[in-house]
């Protein structure tokens, strides 16, 4: 886990986006223009949550969310997402 520079407002996180799958599982090698957003990741950052809402994920925790859920950001050269805890569908 890395020490980020950023700290999500109230009930949002930041995921670090598992990689794309580079094979299939018979060993044909996808290439870059047929990978499939990732649906899983690692959770690096939370809120405080809201006042009547406390966040139920924390810092390390593998999620699984929707394929277009989130906001893209950029922090020292590396992508992340930022989204709400609702967007999350279950902790692995």
């Amino acid at each position: 886990m890395s020490n980020l520079s950023i700290k999500p407002l109230a009930d949002r996180v930041v995921v670090e986006p598992a990689q794309a799958e580079e094979k299939t599982a018979f060993g044909i090698i996808i290439p870059d223009t047929a990978k499939e957003k990732p649906q899983k990741g690692l959770i690096v950052a939370v809120g405080n949550g809201k006042k009547d809402e406390p966040i139920t994920v924390k810092v390390g925790d593998s999620v699984l969310y929707g394929k277009y859920s989130g906001t893209e950001i950029t922090i020292d050269g590396k992508d992340y997402l930022i989204m709400r805890e609702s967007d999350i569908f279950a902790v692995l």
